[in-house]
Parts: structure tokens; C-alpha cells; sequence
């Protein structure tokens, strides 16, 4: 895992290559990805960079509940590191089914069996043996390429030149220190919604510990006031420790909102730590952020002498539905 950190910047700097190339339906109106786990995160981060892009994502099985011209109209792309999800691979089968524009990004698998024998578009990934949430920057170029956006395609490449993950070890060693024995809830604005997601799978998957996060201005509508704790309650919030992730350039009334927020629950008698987004641009800030979370990860990992590559649970859970 360690090794994947330090590497990860070297991500960037893969050209990756569309087989089929002749079969990807370029005039589409639409994205729809269908990803598990760490093969759709690079989604919520492509709509960061582009808010208003028409890009879905479908987290079950088969083709989701839209009609049928929306379907016709769509880039449909089946996204599975391994190649051999379930439900990604139920996606593929209903797309062929129907005849829909389908194009496929996997190291390998079932999913690039299916690509080859259909003559359906496809990318094949790195396959370097490390875990589907540490290829985010593979999955973020392959994701460009399908769907054939240059300019993302150039920003991506630029971070593999300012990107130095050793920098952030140090920051996610205290962090780590700081929220040993307790339960990590992350906050951020709606905006940075796919980067407080990711810190709890890194959390989960990594660290092997629970995690928790929430985005403003919603929470302060419904969540918060689960922390509002009496005599009678207060055991049940003594393991949370709340990081906010702040951003200048998040909207003013967000920002007071977090500060607000936090005032109140230190005078409850939480620990808030407040992390700020920084960068020189959009994806330094999301990947200066992402590695912090990482080092963190990592740290907790070893401070409580979990497996931190691994994820045996999800494998055992995998043998015993296919029983």
C-alpha cells in the first residue's frame, strides 16, 4: 500500500488506448458509467471538474430504470477494475441485450472476454497489482479518453508533473495519532462531496475502521443534532471525531456555516479538525486532499495492526453469494 501512495502521481502519465476504436459512439448526449467500489469514484470527481456534465453513474445490477431513447441516446461504460464484478458485468450483458453503445475499462476479466468477443470499445488498464481505490488516476485518464474530452485528458496529465505524494506523509502520520480510538466523521461542502467519499472508503478499505461523512448546508438541517447528546446519550457520541475539510472557495454562507458548526460541537466537547483544501488548481487540490486521506489511512492501518492492502471481508462476502 505504501508503495501504491509514492507511485500514485506516475498514474497520470499513462496513455491509455481504445480498442474498437471504431464502434465507441462519440455523438452521445449522455454518460452513464456503472462502477462498484473504487471503480466509480473517478465519476464524482469528473463532475467536480465539470459540474454541469451529463455524466451518471449506475451502482447496481443491470441497466438502470431510464427509457429507453435516454439508454439509445447514452455512452453506456461498464467500469470494473478486476473485470469480473457481478453487477457490472449484469450491466454489460443487458446492454448487449438491447443493442446499446457500451465501451468497457478493466485490467482484465470477464469484462475485456465480453470487449474482444463483441467487438465493443474498450480500454485495458494497468493491471499492477494493487487495490481498485489506489488506480484512481488510471481510472480517471481511461474515463477521458472514452469519453473523449482533451481538455480533461491535458489537466489530468499535468498532475503527474506537480504531484509529489511523500509530501503529505507527515500530515497523515499526526492525523492518524490524532484520531486514534475514535470513529472519523467527515464533513465538506456539497461541492466537495466526492472528496469526503473518499475519505471514508480509504477510511473502511485501508484503515479497517468505521467512518462516517456528510456535506453542508444538509447537515445542519438533520445530522448534527444527533450529536446534541444528554446524560442519557452522551456514551453513544464519546467515539466521534469530526474533520472538516474546508475550501476558500466554497460559497461565504457555506463557509460560516462550518464555522458555526464547529464552534458548537467543541463547546459539546468534540475534537474537530479542520483540514484545508489547497492547491494551485482544481486537481492538485482534490489530489493533495485524496493523499492526506491515504498517509492517514495507512497510518491508522498500522497504528492498530489491521491489513491495510487487503479487504478479506469482501472476498469472503464474494465466495458466499456465488454458493
Amino acid at each position: 500500500m505504501e508503495e501504491a501512495i509514492k507511485k500514485f502521481a506516475t498514474q497520470f502519465s499513462w496513455k491509455p488506448i481504445i480498442e474498437n476504436m471504431d464502434n465507441l459512439k462519440v455523438a452521445h448526449k449522455q454518460i452513464v458509467v456503472a462502477g462498484m467500489g473504487g471503480s466509480h469514484l473517478s465519476t464524482g470527481l469528473i463532475k467536480m471538474w465539470q459540474p454541469g456534465i451529463d455524466l451518471y453513474v449506475h451502482r447496481d445490477y443491470d441497466m438502470p430504470p431510464y427509457d429507453e431513447s435516454f439508454l439509445k441516446d447514452s455512452l453506456l461504460i461498464a467500469s470494473s477494475y478486476s473485470g469480473n464484478t457481478e453487477e457490472v458485468l449484469s450491466f454489460l450483458d443487458d446492454g448487449i441485450a438491447h443493442g446499446y453503445s457500451m465501451a468497457v475499462m478493466a485490467t482484465g476479466g470477464k469484462l475485456i472476454e465480453k470487449a474482444k468477443e463483441y467487438n465493443i470499445p474498450y480500454i485495458e488498464i494497468p493491471s499492477t497489482g494493487i487495490q481498485p481505490r489506489s488506480a484512481l488516476g488510471y481510472s480517471l485518464v481511461a474515463l477521458a479518453a472514452l469519453i473523449g474530452n482533451g481538455q480533461l485528458a491535458f489537466d489530468l496529465a499535468q498532475v503527474a508533473n506537480v504531484l509529489k505524494p511523500e509530501e503529505y506523509e507527515s500530515a497523515g502520520k499526526e492525523l492518524a495519532e490524532n484520531l486514534k480510538g475514535k470513529v472519523p466523521v467527515i464533513y465538506s461542502s456539497l461541492r466537495n462531496l466526492p472528496l469526503v467519499y473518499n475519505w471514508k472508503i480509504k477510511f473502511n478499505e485501508t484503515g479497517k475502521i468505521p467512518a462516517f461523512y456528510n456535506v453542508f448546508p444538509e447537515l445542519n438541517h438533520n445530522e448534527m443534532t444527533g450529536f446534541d447528546f444528554i446524560d442519557s446519550t452522551k456514551e453513544l457520541s464519546e467515539k466521534f471525531t469530526f474533520i472538516f475539510l474546508k475550501d476558500r472557495d466554497d460559497n461565504e454562507h457555506i463557509q460560516k456555516r462550518m464555522d458555526v458548526t464547529e464552534k458548537i460541537f467543541e463547546e459539546k466537547g468534540f475534537e474537530v479538525i479542520v483540514r484545508e483544501i489547497n492547491g494551485a488548481s482544481l486537481f492538485e487540490k482534490i489530489f493533495s486532499t485524496l493523499l492526506v486521506a491515504d498517509w492517514t489511512a495507512l497510518s491508522i492501518s498500522r497504528l492498530y495492526g489491521t491489513e491495510a492492502e487487503q479487504v478479506p471481508m469482501v472476498e469472503e462476502f464474494k465466495k458466499l453469494i456465488i454458493k
